[in-house]
């Protein structure tokens, strides 16, 4: 297991924050971008072996920063080529990262948090509870990790993570600042690279976060809707009480206004029984009326201490047919990696759970069997 130490992870500062701690050194800002590319670009973590510093400069950075990795504890192929990393911290929580190779191109699906802040009833991960937030440099940790293992182990000349997807562990918008400055490194040229549009951030609906970032940040977005009324979407979602559909609607068209090509997508767990009714799809083809949305249907999947099960295939055809022929774009999402434990919102790390959430979600699954009945 690695340490806490007191130097400083080079990781945690985007591009400007680089240049500022070079020049704090005494040393030219340029510095920052021969840093940048060593990390970001080659995938060099040993401050020693990039050459174009200057012996001096190496020992005096070695002396007081570092560029800190997770230690990978366990890795998990899927049958489909997905992978799953168990990333153990340096005090001690872990976390779940995943790779999902594509024909012309690889996403990531990254954590935000160890566990998460809220209390979704269909999600593994709400049942660990909350630990801490992830600093820039745990976020941005993945996917240089991710960029070395793949590319070391495949001999890949070019970077394999090509998508990012902040859909791993946690609400990325209750870990705002560290969540937006990991994804400037991650569209930053000198960083990662990855284009605006190529990340995507998932959101539960945290509605004051979402109007925040749009004035800072450009990525694309994604809302868990699950539901087409607040009855239902309070039990699946309980931040809906705080801010429910309507004002969360408002939010999403705000957020793409005055960008016409742009749409939110939608996620909508498939979970039988609850939510997967035709009459439910009339609903929710209804609520986004006037949202430029596209849908992505998520059959669920399954998880230890969960009572919900997945929609028939029939069901989630029937759904799809009522939103494709009211106009909306709506895809049935291929389930990748479920035999590994790392479909969507299986992912679970290990948590020291500081929220003693398991008693709250037991309520919250008598509530919505009260709603099934």
């Amino acid at each position: 297991m690695q340490t806490e130490t007191d130097k400083i992870n080079l990781l945690d500062l985007n591009q400007q924050g680089l240049k500022d701690f070079f020049i704090q050194m005494g040393e030219k800002p340029f510095r920052a971008t021969q840093v940048m590319k060593w990390v970001y670009h080659e995938g060099v973590v040993d401050i020693q072996q990039m050459t174009n510093l200057s012996k001096v400069l190496r020992d005096q950075l070695d002396s007081m920063a570092e560029i800190r990795l997770p230690e990978c504890v366990t890795e998990h192929p899927s049958a489909d080529g997905t992978r799953k990393w168990v990333l153990e911290m340096a005090d001690g929580n872990r976390i779940e990262t995943v790779f999902i190779p594509e024909k012309g191109r690889g996403t990531l699906c990254v954590s935000s948090q160890v566990g998460c802040t809220l209390n979704c009833t269909f999600c593994s991960t709400a049942t660990q509870g909350f630990n801490r937030n992830l600093s820039t440099g745990d976020i941005i940790a993945q996917v240089v990790f991710a960029n070395r293992t793949i590319g070391v182990k495949e001999g890949r000349a070019e970077l394999p993570v090509t998508n990012v997807v902040m859909m791993g562990m946690g609400e990325p918008l209750m870990n705002f600042d560290n969540v937006i400055r990991a994804m400037e490194i991650m569209n930053d040229d000198i960083g990662c690279g990855i284009s605006k549009r190529r990340i995507t951030l998932s959101t539960s609906g945290v509605v004051p976060m979402m109007l925040r970032m749009r004035e800072v940040c450009d990525v694309s977005l994604a809302v868990s809707l699950h539901a087409p009324d607040d009855e239902l979407r309070d039990q699946l979602v309980p931040i809906n009480k705080k801010y429910p559909i309507k004002t969360l609607l408002g939010a999403c068209k705000h957020y793409v206004e005055g960008k016409p090509r742009r749409r939110v997508t939608f996620e909508y767990i498939m979970i039988d029984g609850v939510n997967d009714s035709r009459k439910q799809a009339k609903q929710l083809v209804r609520i986004l009326e006037g949202v430029p949305a596209k849908v992505n249907l998520i059959p669920f999947n399954p998880f230890p201490q969960s009572d919900f099960r997945r929609s028939t295939a029939e069901a989630i055809q029937a759904f799809q047919d009522v939103l494709v022929a009211s106009g909306l774009t709506t895809i049935v999402r291929k389930t990748r990696g479920d035999d590994i434990d790392a479909a969507c919102g299986q992912l679970v790390g290990k948590v020291h759970d500081r929220t003693r959430r398991q008693q709250k979600m037991q309520q919250q699954k008598i509530n919505v069997r009260g709603l099934m009945q």
